[in-house]
């Protein structure tokens, strides 16, 4: 029973927020309300705001009654409905303030008319129904099957009404309908009870059933955007925020939808969302983005959490380059302050890994630790991008990303597709023009290496979708059976993409193969038969499919200076590979509902790289001497709890390859592969299929696929095992020839040893604690010294600081 309001404006008067924040003003959104038609709903947002003047959401620090239920009544959630014509009132009491909303109402009582995508469509994508773990799988449930997330109103017409023989509606009896009592309960349903009988949705449902089940006008309005309101909001740790959705129709018509709408947050720790739209922010500071679907169109809310406590005055900070002061801008929103820049020693092995995936040698070590030259950064990253070890790292990572597979393409076939590859990197081609070479790639698979990418990827519409994720950072693959879920990417835009590949094909003469774009193929949509010409994501479909080879046509949009992902992605795609996490993430899913945690900052980068000519080793110079690359992983006070704003480096694994090659260069001796010339280190296969343990237990990937999330790298207990108990790690650290052996047969001071050791496997001089214990130990034991020696190499094997980079 509601509570009277004068006990609830006792009750609420003065409401404390989060921390010692007070309402002190509160607003009714909107002030006053036109409710048309039966049923008709919308949703009150009451802003609050505090005593620093700051809005937060009091809809649900409120009590809500009406003055005439009869005319429209309101739920303890502030949503209003319509029952009947006339005028009225809703009184809202909240934070000692009472509000009055004028509420009128018409057409309540007019017969409804039923349209099965606009009114029935939303009721089962808001319950479920249709989704892939229900009726919308391949196979269905229990003989009943949906097309996913509606995509097709005219197939799920046909399995509701006609499909087991006209049994699941019956118009005579509506509430009986099997559609009707499985949904609710009534009937045993392995779903469980989805909608409840005292619910609109329910009564929409009979209301259709009653009605004779109608299609719906053909030329009804329809969807053309969702807004999301508010569209962005700072909440405080553990505050909340009440979303509305408003859907516009092709003839002016704006409804609010909140109530079938599907709500999702790209990141839980920092924001989750209930099925009614309401976002609760967790202790973690950072943003997040929640989105709402509706019937194909998306919409995106943006919720900031900074940290609770404030501080006194925000520290001023150096700042390297360009990239600094939009991060620290955005750290600035969010009160957490940067930590310190990291020593010499730290950068040397981290800029090493990263941008060459080798470690320093002691040499080396030695060498950049004693410089003093100011510039002994800037110099080292300039030397360290000449070096052949540059492009065999890199050659790696984009051999995954484009699948150099010898047992699709055969071993001649895959190393010619590998060395154009790392020939491109190694002569640091811009990425514009490499891009264009793979995608318009054309002739003889001996001598045209991108040419095996069609080899691989064969289908014309698998091309188009990894090509999108490759070099765009856009996933269209499931816009082939049905609407993107999460994007505004249809069947169309699929089949566009599709249509510049349709004439790519393989063929041979004689013993050669060779890659061709031959002929005028007509692609068509898989649902409505229509033809759907060449046209790329975004662009108008135009009245015929370009003549020639229509790739020409898709390389100079993908890589022109103004197209809006491709600079973007191959930017975010480097920040993360160097930072840890991208700014936009995952980062091949660049969407409009998972929009960049800092759009500035990947602008500039863009920005950035266009400038540069798409000169991949200018950006990651410039993001490598930024102070925020520079950054040590030690937390202070205000970002201990942050991984998503990079206010301090990120522990962060390193690749199999690249590990399993840095045991081999600490130990000092080689790793063999079966099959491979000797001295191969491993970041120089190009063939995943080598068969090798230490490679497969730390995440090598099978390259099946173009996804950065096909390369593992989750510790598991299998990794740790294997660093502890290896045989063949044992043998390399004992070996005569190895690095241990010759550096007690050189060295007769242990504590040299102790010292040359740290530098080798750490790249940097112990610590004067560390120094003791380590000479102590081997002090110890002089009959066995070189045992002694292998126990201490094996140790620092073993550790953190070893095995992450950081």
């Amino acid at each position: 029973m509601r509570c009277p309001l004068l006990l609830v404006v006792v009750l609420l008067s003065g409401l404390p927020v989060t921390g010692q924040e007070k309402i002190v003003h509160v607003t009714a959104d909107p002030p006053r309300l036109l409710l048309r038609g039966p049923g008709a709903r919308h949703s009150l947002l009451l802003h609050g705001t505090t005593t620093e003047g700051r809005l937060i959401d009091a809809t649900h620090r409120a009590a809500y009654q009406s003055d005439d239920p009869a005319i429209a009544r309101v739920t303890d959630a502030g949503v209003v409905q319509a029952v009947g014509n006339g005028t009225t009132t809703i009184r809202v009491a909240s934070a000692g303030k009472n509000l009055t909303i004028a509420v009128d109402v018409q057409d309540a009582h007019t017969r409804p008319t039923f349209h099965f995508e606009n009114d029935i469509t939303p009721i089962l994508n808001r319950y479920g129904c249709n989704s892939s773990g229900c009726h919308g799988n391949a196979e269905g449930q229990n003989g009943f099957k949906l097309s996913v997330f509606g995509s097709d109103p005219v197939f799920d017409y046909g399995a509701i009404v006609k499909e087991a023989r006209g049994r699941r509606v019956l118009a005579s009896a509506p509430g009986a309908s099997l559609f009707l009592t499985k949904a609710s309960g009534i009937v045993a349903h392995g779903g469980g009870a989805r909608i409840p009988t005292e619910s609109a949705e329910f009564e929409t449902l009979r209301g259709w059933i009653a009605a004779g089940v109608p299609v719906g006008d053909p030329k009804a309005p329809r969807v053309t955007a969702i807004e999301m309101q508010p569209s962005e909001r700072r909440l405080s740790p553990k505050g909340q925020q009440q979303l509305r959705v408003m859907a516009t129709y092709s003839d002016g018509k704006i409804v609010d939808v909140t109530h079938h709408a599907r709500f999702q947050s790209n990141n839980e720790a920092l924001a989750s969302v209930n099925s009614f739209g309401l976002v609760s922010a967790g202790e973690v500071p950072g943003d997040a983005a929640v989105m709402a679907s509706f019937l194909g169109q998306v919409a995106v809310f943006r919720a900031y959490v900074p940290r609770a406590d404030l501080a006194d005055a925000y520290p001023k900070t150096a700042e390297f380059n360009f990239i600094d002061p939009l991060v620290h801008r955005h750290l600035r929103k969010l009160n957490i302050e940067p930590s310190d820049v990291c020593d010499d020693a730290t950068f040397l092995r981290r800029v090493y890994l990263d941008v060459i995936g080798t470690l320093p040698t002691a040499q080396e070590a030695r060498q950049f630790l004693a410089s003093k030259e100011p510039e002994r950064r800037t110099k080292l990253v300039d030397a360290l991008l000449e070096r052949r070890e540059y492009a065999d790292y890199w050659a790696l990572k984009w051999a995954d990303l484009l699948r150099v597979e010898r047992q699709t393409l055969g071993t001649r076939h895959a190393f010619g597709y590998y060395r154009w590859i790392r020939d491109s990197l190694a002569a640091n081609k811009p990425m514009d023009q490499f891009a264009r070479e793979l995608v318009t790639a054309e002739g003889p698979l001996d001598s045209v290496g991108p040419a095996s990418f069609y080899k691989v990827v064969k289908k014309p519409g698998e091309a188009a979708s990894a090509l999108s994720q490759i070099f765009l950072g856009v996933r269209i693959a499931c816009a082939e059976c049905h609407h993107h879920p999460f994007d505004r990417w249809s069947q169309t835009d699929y089949f566009g993409m599709q249509a510049f590949f349709t004439p790519v094909a393989a063929r041979k003469s004689g013993k050669a193969e060779y890659l061709l774009a031959a002929g005028n193929p007509i692609t068509k949509h898989a649902r409505t038969g229509e033809t759907v010409h060449a046209h790329a994501l975004g662009v108008a479909m135009p009245e015929e499919s370009p003549t020639g080879d229509r790739r020409l046509v898709l390389s100079d949009w993908l890589t022109a200076p103004d197209n809006p992902w491709f600079a973007r992605n191959l930017a975010n795609r480097l920040w993360a590979h160097f930072l840890g996490r991208g700014i936009v993430e995952p980062v091949d899913d660049v969407r409009a509902t998972n929009p960049p945690s800092n759009p500035e900052l990947l602008d500039a980068l863009a920005r950035h790289l266009i400038e540069k000519k798409f000169d991949a080793k200018a950006l990651i110079k410039a993001i490598v001497l930024s102070r925020t690359y520079q950054l040590a992983t030690a937390a202070n006070a205000t970002n201990e709890k942050d991984e998503w704003n990079h206010s301090r480096a990120l522990f962060r694994r390193l690749d199999a390859e690249v590990l399993l090659d840095m045991v081999s260069q600490t130990t000092g001796i080689p790793e063999t592969f079966t099959g491979i010339p000797g001295g191969t280190r491993a970041v120089e296969l190009w063939d995943t299929k080598v068969k090798h343990y230490f490679l497969k237990a730390f995440g090598r990937p099978s390259r099946l696929s173009t996804c950065e999330c096909e390369r593992v790298t989750s510790p598991t207990v299998a990794q740790v095992l294997h660093l502890l108990n290896s045989a063949e790690i044992q043998a390399k650290l004992s070996h005569e020839a190895g690095t241990v052996a010759g550096l007690v047969r050189r060295v007769k001071d242990n504590e040299r040893i102790v010292e040359e050791l740290y530098l080798t496997f750490f790249s940097r001089y112990p610590t004067p604690d560390e120094t003791k214990t380590a000479t102590a130990y081997l002090d110890r034991s002089p009959e066995r010294r070189q045992e002694a020696a292998e126990d201490l190499a094996w140790t620092l094997l073993n550790t953190l600081e070893f095995g992450f980079n950081h």
